[in-house]
């Protein structure tokens, strides 16, 4: 299940919440009973190994041949 991070506005904590993909722009409340939240944009799971495609090229303005090189 994901796990999405959020920030209260009134007392300013930081927060994570797991629930299910349908309700990820559901709002939350803080762990100290605030309302006035915001989902916080995450950067999960942009790790990893990139790897290129097959067919030649690595693509980009040097690999890929769009600049004649």
């Amino acid at each position: 299940m994901p796990t999405y991070e959020f920030r209260c506005r009134a007392c300013g904590s930081t927060f994570d919440v797991q629930r299910p993909m349908s309700e990820s722009t559901a709002p939350a409340t803080c762990p100290h009973g605030h309302d006035d939240t915001v989902k916080l944009l995450s950067m999960v799971g942009l790790g990893g190994k990139a790897t290129a495609p097959s067919g030649g090229g690595g693509g980009g303005c040097c690999g890929g041949g769009c600049c004649g090189g």
